[in-house]
């Protein structure tokens, strides 16, 4: 299903003239210098193509022959390829030889009859080039290894551009040629088979094209499809006979794959797994208006105004209505179907990390069912968070850095996104490692507590109820759950501890014992209580009635609790905890008018006073 959705990708952007799509037998590569020849195929002079608009100078990307895919032999590319191959030189390449001798056999015999000067003049250079000539001015040191094309001096167009290019080009995959086109190798016997993709008579390739731009994997590209080893293959069948896809399915689906891999607004990054997604939709402008919302969706925008435009269209689907009645459909179709693709890399091979087919109005759910889930009160962010910076919540936080997408567990990033994807239960082990991390580092960020929220709400919703207590969203003072009141209490606690000492104090008792606490209880509130007593004394003797207050709200807590603190608290209430925690943590900061501090834990205000 994954290949011929591809598949059908490739032909409907294949249809719109300005996609940019390669046409069969081409595709987008990096090219750094052109040599530019005259008709004796005698060097004039060299250009530079790369794209100069950054720091660094960068190859630029032009649409040039599809190269074969290389493993350890030597294949040259049709009219291009880097300069082992087309000149005989190379920086790291011990065999440049070999290479240029492959390139000049591949080239000599198809062009010597041409009757196009611009291919004739690639003849002539090819008979009379020797690599010692790899000389300044014309050739640099830095031009070594880069790709490079030509261009007959005095045209624009590049040569594999011309007419009798393209005809000599069809003419190989077509096959009339088998040989002499390393990209298209059939099938020994070259027998037409049925296509798995299109159902239809064709030569079977023996290799597909590789998969390029997903992070992680080999630059020079990966297979999803490949029997390289007899223990992937059966019935005596090789390579690609395995799995039969004719030449040009095969090209149909990478070309999609690489197209949506170099899409900067396809694709997104969740810890090692790359994203890709795509719509299919009975008009191009329905399929644009679909992906377009399913990206801000999947990695909401920082504009402020973008991002209320998303969260009413969340807002519209939350309240049971369908997706049309939201500002942003003017183009939607609810019923537009939605691809959603997740690789991860495995050396030469890619693996599917998850994959989902579902109409728009069902995915659009399952995303507001997602951010409410998440809901917390206060929000503890201005837009909602993106999946990549659930997972990285979830990897340790270095004071002054940034967390890395590395250190997020990666079969945490493929259980997670399908579950949102799909509405199905959060993986425990989010709440677990979530938990776990929070009393390693004692990061208590808003996004950690929205998570451990999240999993246990939509555990208790859809496996099994292991309260009758629903995870309230704000500030619930009758709860009775044993950790949503230790967290509570937990806050007041340190709230009457900076109450007392102010900007003295150095470390709170969050930073000291919130791990002990939320974990065995019994051993640390002890303690905690009768360092509370001095600490309200303190206060007494200043703000009376900031200590009465702080007396009362201690009262009403522990009144609620059992009569004796429980020894240990497993995952889920340790989840409770947190969310205790932040609710009552949080209203100490509220402003008047019902406004909040910023409610990330990490950035609240000294306390203020409280009569």
């Amino acid at each position: 299903m994954i290949l011929q959705a591809l598949a059908r990708y490739y032909q409907r952007l294949a249809a719109q003239p300005d996609s940019g799509l390669a046409s069969y037998g081409y595709s987008p590569e990096k090219i750094s210098y052109a040599i530019v020849l005259d008709a004796d195929g005698r060097v004039m002079q060299v250009d530079d193509v790369r794209d100069t608009s950054g720091k660094q100078p960068r190859p630029g990307i032009f649409t040039v022959p599809q190269p074969p895919k290389r493993t350890v032999g030597i294949q040259p590319s049709f009219l291009w390829d880097k300069t082992s191959y087309v000149l005989g030189v190379s920086a790291s390449s011990k065999r440049a030889d070999k290479e240029h001798a492959a390139f000049k056999a591949l080239h000599l015999p198809l062009l010597a009859d041409s009757p196009d000067a611009g291919l004739l003049a690639l003849c002539r250079f090819l008979q009379q080039w020797q690599p010692d000539q790899f000389q300044p001015p014309l050739f640099t040191q830095e031009m070594k290894d880069a790709n490079v094309m030509f261009r007959l001096s005095g045209e624009n167009g590049w040569l594999h551009e011309r007419p009798a290019a393209r005809a000599l080009r069809a003419q190989l995959l077509q096959g009339s040629e088998p040989d002499e086109d390393p990209h298209t190798t059939r099938i020994h016997g070259g027998q037409t088979v049925t296509c798995l993709l299109t159902g239809e008579a064709a030569m079977p390739a023996a290799t597909h094209p590789s998969i390029k731009g997903v992070v992680g994997a080999q630059s020079s590209g990966a297979s999803i499809v490949s029997f390289n080893q007899g223990a992937f293959t059966s019935y005596g069948k090789e390579q690609g006979e395995n799995a039969p896809v004719s030449v040009q399915a095969a090209f149909a689906y990478t070309t999609a794959l690489n197209y949506l891999l170099r899409s900067g607004s396809h694709r997104i990054q969740i810890g090692d797994a790359t994203v890709v997604f795509w719509a299919e939709a009975a008009t191009h402008e329905q399929a644009a208006a679909a992906e377009s919302l399913l990206a801000a969706l999947l990695a909401p925008p920082d504009d402020a105004s973008e991002a209320r435009r998303v969260q009413d269209v969340l807002s519209v689907v939350q309240k049971g209505r369908p997706l049309t009645d939201a500002q942003l459909a003017a183009c939607l179709d609810p019923q537009t179907r939605i691809c959603v693709l997740g690789l991860a890399p495995n050396a030469a091979r890619l693996s599917v990390r998850f994959w989902l087919t579902d109409s728009l109005q069902e995915l659009v759910q399952r995303l507001a069912q997602h951010e409410a889930d998440l809901r917390l009160e206060p929000l503890p962010w201005q837009t909602a968070p993106a999946v990549r910076r659930l997972v990285l919540a979830t990897a340790p936080q270095r004071e002054g850095a940034m967390p890395k997408s590395e250190d997020a567990i990666h079969n945490l990033v493929g259980e997670t996104m399908r579950a949102i994807l799909t509405g199905g239960p959060y993986p425990l082990s989010l709440l677990s490692n979530t938990v776990m991390r929070m009393r390693a580092d004692g990061h208590l960020s808003g996004l950690r507590i929205a998570l451990c929220k999240g999993v246990i709400t939509r555990q208790r919703r859809l496996l099994q109820q292991t309260s009758k207590e629903e995870i309230p969203v704000s500030l619930n003072t009758q709860s009775t759950e044993p950790g949503y009141l230790l967290g509570r209490l937990f806050a007041v606690l340190e709230y009457a501890q900076r109450g007392a000492l102010g900007k003295q104090i150095n470390a709170t008792i969050r930073d000291r014992y919130y791990g002990a606490a939320s974990a065995t209880p019994a051993s640390i509130f002890p303690v905690l209580l009768r360092n509370a007593q001095n600490h309200i004394s303190k206060i007494r003797k200043d703000k009376a009635g900031f200590a009465v207050n702080i007396e009362k709200l201690l009262n009403s807590i522990i009144d609620l609790l059992p009569e004796h603190f429980p020894k240990t608290l497993n995952i889920e209430n340790q989840g409770r905890f947190a969310i205790g925690y932040y609710h009552q943590h949080n209203s100490f900061y509220a402003k008047n008018g019902g406004s909040t501090e910023p409610a990330d834990i990490e950035n609240v205000s000294e306390p203020g006073e409280q009569e």
